[in-house]
């Protein structure tokens, strides 16, 4: 009987965790690791689990291993010195973490040529001298210095994480641990990843803002998805949001969810076409609340002045306070619930920075009297916003950085109206770790159609452009097509290469007026020429680098994180060329007028034809191939192809110290091709009809060497 009474408590226990939902994530401690040194063995243990098990090859060359710990406000920082005696100390292990971890460069180099790197797949960078584990917040790394050669390389993902090579050697090596990086470390005391994952898709599209501005209607709205999804839509385009315009006011609910007479079929029509389209419909609201005589009848529910009157505030007019009970589920949910409900799926949410800087900074003493913190209320604020829509639609924090609403958006406007790429190299260690960078909507102007467009899909950044539809039946459309869709990355840094922003994030508590930029908002003026993009796939790893300006002398394979021992292939994107590669670096040469910029698919050579890049892509096949083999002197692959687009393949005929011919191409069943014999480049265009994936198959013949001529007799 008590058997039974124990199963039966048991049962009863089970359903009662079932009813309650899955546990809240347990939050990893701040604390520094455990560390244990035995002989040549090196084992480094946090919360509970071994992160690194290494080994010195040579423990005689060892002098003194010393671990230390320098812990101040929270922000931990562990170090385990290994001194070498004479020689060199050589340590390899294991790094063992979370499904999110990443290889990367920990901390800035003394001297570092200014390049802002990401990497699509995991990165095998020769610059990497750490593991990052986003899920955890903690980065293990070593010291970079002249007296240390370290190499960090990803190895098979082990069930429920992954696993990563760490070999170093030098006469000191310091390996360092940093619990709580980006919340500590960084200062983003909100950055939980734990409890959320960033944006796992890409977000290109449309927004009308620059394209119509307030004076947007639904006719336009519809002659825009018309056109988008014939013409962008096939290269990954699914976005189309709608920006100011289409509401009465800005205050009741009902002003945002009944449009006005130029929205005449209302919202959820709108909606509905733009996904009839095949697109996905998007829209824009704002945090004011502009209704005097609403607010003045129902006070408790507002910012109050010194006096007990109503606040208000430039640009935000009467600032609500989210703390007050029943101010959001009055005013704020009911608009996120209700258009959630009318089909949109994407949320831009502007003027976030006016109601933290006019609506609550500003009137700080009253949330002191109420012992709140202003960035806590505005969070809340949010939250009902996010908890509307659901983690299942984009939210888009706009404009400005917003620290305090870590973990409740997924995407940050990061600077003022009007693109600029500035701001992904000011905050790109923010890019998918701690939300998705948005550098605002792109113009296809002639000066930046082509760097604009390429600078924003190297980095994995939001995606959205901003034209008149007409725009797009120009040729103005190539270099969109061309860099769309953008691949989902992470940062090959944790530190920002222009960091003159970032370091300011903590006058955001400060500031009063969200009129201009802060000295903490994306700047406009670009610090960074070149973008590097690494691209890792099972059957190959490349690396594309863009650039925006910059001396034209040469640029080292080492600079980039290339071994200098290997030879490899240079092709320029924009302009299809062969660009001469040297033994330790490339001259990138001039930047074109016509494109504003160069884009460089940089491949090792290989001893036999190879393809050198693909014309689908910017990053040369990294959208668009899925794999490539050799065997037999066939080049084989498959791809993913846009209907009526031709898909040009690049491919060298000089390989390996022979020269080869191209004897045949195949471009799966039905698929013409045509093929152009440039040496050393052949390049075979396929005509596909409609899209998706197709086979392609090239024979190669070597061409046999001339033989010598006869000595010449008399």
């Amino acid at each position: 009987m008590k058997h039974v009474t124990l199963m039966l408590a048991a049962f009863l226990a089970g359903l009662a965790v079932l009813a309650a939902g899955p546990a809240e994530p347990q939050a990893p401690p701040d604390a520094p690791a455990d560390v244990e040194l035995s002989g040549r063995d090196v084992v480094i243990r946090y919360d509970g689990a071994p992160i690194f098990e290494g080994r010195i090859a040579n423990p005689d060359a060892l002098r003194v291993a010393r671990p230390s710990v320098s812990e101040r406000g929270g922000v931990v920082n562990q170090v385990v010195a290994l001194f070498a005696s004479r020689g060199q100390v050589e340590l390899s292990g294991t790094v063992s973490a979370s499904g999110e971890a990443f290889a990367c460069q920990s901390d800035r180099p003394a001297r570092a040529v200014p390049i802002v790197r990401h990497a699509s797949g995991p990165s095998r960078n020769l610059l990497d001298q750490a593991v990052y584990d986003r899920r955890r917040d903690w980065v293990l790394s070593v010291d970079d210095q002249p007296r240390t050669a370290t190499r960090v390389e990803p190895l098979a993902d082990a069930p429920g994480g992954r696993t990563f090579r760490l070999e170093s050697r030098g006469t000191e090596i310091v390996l360092r641990f940093r619990p709580r990086f980006y919340q500590q470390h960084r200062g983003l005391r909100y950055f939980e990843p734990w409890t959320y994952s960033t944006w796992a898709r890409p977000v290109v599209g449309w927004c009308s803002w620059f394209a119509f501005l307030d004076q947007v209607t639904d006719r336009d709205v519809r002659h825009t998805a018309d056109v988008l999804s014939d013409t962008l839509r096939p290269y990954g385009y699914q976005y189309l949001q709608i920006d100011d315009g289409y509401e009465r006011g800005t205050g009741l609910p009902e002003l945002w969810l009944t449009p006005n007479a130029t929205f005449p079929d209302g919202l959820a029509a709108t909606a509905g076409y733009i996904r009839s389209r095949g697109l996905t419909p998007g829209i824009w609201t704002n945090a004011t609340f502009s209704q005097t005589d609403y607010a003045v009848q129902h006070p408790r529910w507002f910012v109050r002045d010194a006096a007990g009157r109503v606040a208000r505030g430039n640009w935000i007019d009467h600032p609500l306070d989210a703390s007050a009970p029943g101010a959001l589920d009055t005013l704020v949910r009911p608009i996120y619930r209700g258009l959630r409900g009318m089909g949109w799926e994407y949320f831009k949410l502007d003027a976030l920075r006016h109601l933290r800087y006019e609506g609550y900074n500003s009137y700080r003493d009253y949330f002191e009297r109420k012992h709140l913190d202003p960035g806590d209320v505005l969070r809340q604020y949010v939250a009902a916003v996010r908890d509307e829509v659901g983690r299942d639609r984009f939210l888009l924090a706009c404009w400005g950085i917003r620290p305090e609403l870590v973990g409740l958006v997924d995407g940050c406007r990061l600077g003022t109206d009007g693109f600029s790429y500035a701001g992904l190299a000011q905050f790109n260690s923010f890019n998918n770790v701690v939300w998705r960078n948005d550098p605002d909507h792109i113009e296809l102007s002639d000066r930046e159609a082509w760097r604009s467009t390429m600078v924003t899909s190297l980095t994995g950044s939001l995606f959205m452009l901003t034209d008149k539809p007409e725009r797009y039946f120009t040729a103005f459309v190539e270099p969109a097509r061309r860099a769309a869709p953008v691949l989902v990355t992470v940062p090959g840094q944790l530190y920002d290469v222009d960091p003159s922003r970032s370091s300011e994030l903590a006058q955001v508590d400060a500031e009063v007026s969200g009129r201009d930029p802060k000295p903490f908002d994306a700047g406009l003026t670009p610090a960074v020429n070149l973008y590097e993009l690494e691209v890792n796939r099972p059957f190959e790893s490349w690396v594309v680098l863009g650039r925006t300006g910059g001396p034209p002398d040469a640029i080292r394979w080492t600079d980039l994180g290339l071994d200098p021992a290997k030879p490899r292939l240079v092709f320029e994107f924009w302009e299809r060329r062969l660009v001469a590669a040297g033994a330790d670096s490339f001259a990138p040469g001039p930047i074109p007028a016509r494109f504003n910029s160069q884009v460089f698919v940089i491949r090792e050579r290989l001893p036999h034809p190879q393809v050198v890049a693909t014309s689908r892509h910017i990053t040369g096949g990294g959208v668009d191939l899925l794999d490539v083999a050799w065997k037999d002197d066939v080049l084989s692959g498959r791809s993913l192809v846009v209907g009526g687009d031709p898909y040009a393949i690049s491919m060298t005929t000089s390989a390996g110290g022979s020269n080869w011919r191209l004897a045949d191409f195949q471009c799966g069943p039905n698929v013409p091709s045509v093929v152009r014999q440039e040496p050393p480049l052949v390049t075979a265009t396929c005509q596909p009809k409609t899209g998706g994936e197709i086979a392609w198959r090239a024979r190669f013949e070597r061409v046999p060497a001339k033989p010598a001529s006869a000595p010449a007799t008399r």
